[in-house]
This record gives C-alpha cells, sequence and structure tokens, in this order.
C-alpha cells in the first residue's frame, strides 16, 4: 500500500480530471450512496475517501446536522477533500490519515461519536488494497448494529463495444485495481435487504445491505 499511496500523492492535483468521474464513475457513486438510505442528521464513515467526491452527495442526505468520516491514505488527496469541504462550507466533516488495513481506530471512533457509524461506505477503494477483507472487518467494526454498508468498486466490462472494455481494463491497470477482486461480495455474504446495480457493463457493481443488529 505504500507505494500505491505515493502514486496518488502525485497525482492528486489532477485527479479528478484524469480519473472518470463524470463519464463513467460518477453513476456508481451515486448509486452507492442512494443505497445507503441516510437520514438527516447521519454519520458515514467512507473508507478510501480520495479527494472527497462522495461529499455532494453524502451532504446532499445527511445535511449540515450529519457526519462525514473519511479515511485516505494519502494526504494529499485528503487535502483536496478538505477544500471540497469548506467550499460546501459543512463543518460536519473529519479526515484522517491512515492505511485501512491498519486504520486509527481510536481517532475515527471519536470522530464519529459513541455509537458509532449509521453507514459505511467504499467507493472504488477495496480492489487498490492487496488485503481488502481486513480493511472491510475493520471499518464495519466501527458502525453501529444494523448500520448500512455500501460497496462501489470495478471488474472488468462484460458488455459493450470492445474498445470501451479495453478502456476499463486500463482504468484498472493505472490505478492499481484488482479486476478478480470481487469485494461487493462481502455485502452479499454478510449482509440482508441487498440493493444490487450493475453498470458501465458490468464494469461498475454496487451492492449497499444492512449490518446484522
Amino acid at each position: 500500500m505504500v507505494g500505491r499511496a505515493r502514486q496518488y500523492e502525485l497525482i492528486a492535483p489532477v485527479y479528478d480530471l484524469v480519473s472518470g468521474e463524470w463519464p463513467v464513475y460518477r453513476a456508481g457513486r451515486l448509486a452507492g450512496v442512494s443505497g445507503l438510505r441516510l437520514s438527516r442528521g447521519d454519520r458515514v464513515l467512507v473508507v478510501g475517501c480520495g479527494t472527497g467526491l462522495d461529499l455532494r452527495p453524502v451532504h446532499d442526505r445527511v445535511g449540515d446536522a450529519g457526519r462525514f468520516v473519511g479515511l485516505d491514505a494519502s494526504r494529499a488527496m485528503l487535502g483536496r477533500a478538505g477544500r471540497r469541504a469548506a467550499s460546501l462550507g459543512w463543518s460536519g466533516v473529519g479526515l484522517v490519515a491512515g492505511d485501512a488495513t491498519r486504520p486509527p481506530s481510536q481517532r475515527l471512533a471519536e470522530a464519529l461519536g459513541d455509537d458509532g457509524a449509521d453507514a459505511v461506505l467504499f467507493t472504488y477503494a477495496l480492489s487498490l488494497m492487496d488485503d481488502w477483507p481486513t480493511a472491510w472487518r475493520a471499518a464495519v467494526a466501527l458502525a453501529r448494529p444494523g448500520a448500512r454498508v455500501a460497496v462501489v468498486d470495478m471488474q472488468r466490462a462484460q458488455r459493450g463495444p470492445r474498445p470501451l472494455r479495453a478502456l476499463a481494463d486500463v482504468a484498472m491497470w493505472s490505478g492499481g485495481a484488482d479486476p478478480a477482486a470481487r469485494p461487493w461480495q462481502a455485502v452479499e455474504q454478510q449482509c440482508t435487504d441487498v440493493d444490487r446495480a450493475d453498470l458501465r457493463g458490468g464494469h461498475v457493481q454496487v451492492r449497499a445491505g444492512t449490518l446484522p443488529t
């Protein structure tokens, strides 16, 4: 993860421009946030929050009374997330630097409050991690019983024109994602009331479900 974090340190200034967010990946992000079924005042833990592209859609649902706690290994990416939060005028944002497989759990718990997260969101993050199951377990341990959790991630495109499928492969390779990781299976296996979305020719997969009470 150290080398990958360094990669994202370098590309942080242009990440929003080169990530393919608007033409490809925004739809999955919005589907993931929708699947959390957020309410006003909810506290959301976002693992791999990057430059804060989840901030506005989360804020639209939880409002100023809600809380966004973002974890990312890249301080440069977190710096851009902080500026995005400031542009929203949202004071309920806590950004924490750390490796999701060895997170600063005490700091995250303090930022979330005594009852833990009402929702946990992983957007295009788990497939970047060599040991994503450990990151999953660490994050859901910070959630209250019955919290919603959503995983938005990638695999090789299954449908559509061959050139577009090739571009999807390039996007995963350049970002360091493992196309065989399939981390959304954790939602299917450990959660109930699961929402599913299959987007961009199967390249983008979204699962959101309810943790056990």
